[in-house]
């Protein structure tokens, strides 16, 4: 299926007094420009709030100056910290998560690999994530965003009546199997993850994981009050009441649906960008292209309200 946004959707940038916004493709995506993060001011806040609700994702460059603390500190003007479902932090900042592969990990699959939103299989999963980048390798390493707000309107009225009322079982249990076949152990958020392949028993702590939870298929964004789909090709495993069999067409089709690239924007990365979006209105993947290049990259992720 390839579908196009026309009538649907405007990606254009509101007029700011304090920021300058740059919409990145049609569909969603926006450069920040005019903005020091490391000195950001409440004016330029609310407008960057603004515009990380009307474009889905933002991103804003040469933010050098930014430490762990000032990551931490912009990242709770968006509220407060949320569960990271696989690492702790780093030493300091529990808050700010590392996300490095290093240059000789052979691994065939990286963190963040395939389309999906953020830790949906937590009981109230994140709001919004902030990423920023410190190494980068010189091709590969990108990430790509679809509008899952943009998707869920560009569904027929009797498609979306269909679905309305569905909630959908989201789990780790797939990605941790890709994980076991796929990931070299290692010091890292997947390759301490992949190492639990040999533990007998696993901790409760991933047994909730692995249960996970259920959430509406369509949810509603609390400030925006769009309706956006909420599934992915990850962590979407079933859907309640269903069997495996009667939910897989619901979520293949969804999933396919979902990540056309007419609801699409490709970010390429930089040294020193800092990326906000908002895990309830987009989802989003990362590729394992850079084989034999370090990447080195920082995540916060802000606390949501359970989806309705």
């Amino acid at each position: 299926m390839q579908l196009h946004p026309t009538g649907k959707f405007d990606n254009h940038a509101s007029k700011y007094s304090y920021i300058t916004a740059h919409p990145l493709a049609a569909a969603m995506g926006a450069e920040i420009e005019g903005v020091q993060l490391a000195t950001l001011t409440d004016e330029q806040e609310r407008e960057i709030k603004d515009a990380l609700c009307r474009h889905k994702m933002i991103y804003l460059r040469n933010q050098q100056d930014l430490s762990h603390a000032q990551h931490e500190k912009f990242s709770l003007r968006f509220g407060s910290f949320a569960e990271d479902a696989y690492t702790s932090g780093v030493p300091g900042h529990r808050n700010v998560h590392p996300l490095i592969k290093e240059a000789d990990d052979q691994s065939k699959m990286v963190f963040g690999e395939g389309w999906h939103t953020d830790s949906p299989f937590l009981a109230e999963p994140p709001a919004i994530t902030i990423l920023r980048s410190v190494e980068i390798p010189p091709f590969g390493g990108d990430t790509t965003f679809a509008n899952s707000a943009l998707a869920y309107r560009m569904l027929s009225d009797s498609y979306q009546k269909m679905i309305a009322q569905l909630r959908v079982h989201f789990s780790l249990r797939d990605v941790l199997q890709a994980v076991y076949d796929s990931v070299e152990e290692r010091d890292s958020p997947i390759g301490r993850l992949a190492a639990t392949r040999h533990a007998t028993t696993i901790s409760e702590d991933l047994a909730r994981k692995i249960r996970g939870n259920v959430h509406p298929l369509v949810r509603t964004h609390p400030v925006t009050q769009e309706k956006a789909l909420y599934v992915d090709c990850s962590y979407a495993v079933g859907i309640e009441g269903m069997t495996r069999q009667e939910s897989a067409p619901i979520l293949d089709f969804l999933g396919a649906h979902l990540v056309q690239p007419a609801f699409s924007c490709r970010l390429r990365w930089e040294p020193h960008m800092v990326v906000v979006w908002d895990n309830r209105l987009c989802v989003h993947q990362a590729y394992n292209d850079y084989q034999g290049y370090r990447r080195e990259m920082y995540r916060t992720t802000i606390s949501g309200e359970k989806p309705s």
